[in-house]
């Protein structure tokens, strides 16, 4: 009998530990962290803040590299590239939603998604669409020319996730992506990125203290002081 093989892991962190500062300033955030995360699979960071999560959320995409350990994107070492190679890998698949939406200011709704696109395809990432119908897509189309501080907030985190789908990533990573919305909005917002992402088949990986949010997910790992406490079923 042949036994299929487990697909690679399309992002990892190996024993992963970061600590910032040195002397008595010294704060340990992740403490030898194991995570793999299969290709298309959801995943929820759970846990209090200060636990990790958002570290492990920058690990993942090299925004941080480790004290110790080791992170892999697709099988091959991220955490040990220079920024510039993180960020050229990061256009290359990688997209993050934070908790604010950081959209640039100067920039319309439209050029910011389109300059997202501009990234990716220097990277050799083509874009699935256009950056006009990817704002169509989070139905924001007729927001095409405002500026970021004539959207609201819901608006702002739409704007965001199509700028994140206009580097067609293999992986989203969002940060508290409701943090800061109404409870209405933040259901609107939920739905959209679960409705994009059965369309476009991306994987996704949240950090959330919201209980609602991390149900939405098919896996849940809790962090607690900087450590995986146990993996939890969805």
């Amino acid at each position: 009998m042949i036994v299929a093989a487990a697909p690679r892991p399309l992002s990892e962190c190996r024993s992963a530990s970061v600590v910032y500062g040195v002397g008595r300033s010294k704060v340990t955030a992740l403490t030898a962290v194991d995570f793999a995360l299969a290709p298309d699979q959801s995943v929820a960071l759970q846990g209090r803040s200060g636990s990790g999560k958002t570290t492990l959320l920058h690990l993942l995409g090299g925004l941080l590299v480790p004290t110790s350990g080791e992170v892999l994107w697709k099988g091959a070492p991220l955490s040990s590239l220079d920024a510039a190679a993180r960020g050229q890998a990061r256009a290359g698949g990688i997209a993050i939603v934070f908790q604010g939406a950081n959209l640039l200011p100067g920039f319309s709704a439209l050029e910011n998604v389109a300059f997202a696109a501009w990234i990716a395809a220097r990277a050799g990432r083509e874009g699935r669409q256009e950056p006009l119908d990817l704002l169509g897509l989070v139905g924001l189309g007729h927001k095409a020319a405002a500026l970021p501080a004539e959207l609201s907030g819901g608006e702002a985190q739409r704007v965001a996730i199509a700028r994140a789908l206009a580097q067609s990533p293999e992986l989203l990573l969002c940060d508290e992506p409701t943090g800061h919305l109404d409870s209405d909005t933040a259901e609107r917002v939920l739905d959209l990125v679960a409705a994009l992402r059965e369309r476009l088949g991306f994987a996704l990986v949240v950090a959330t203290h919201d209980d609602s949010v991390a149900a939405r997910c098919e896996r849940r790992v809790e962090l607690d002081d900087g450590r995986v406490a146990a993996p939890v079923a969805a």
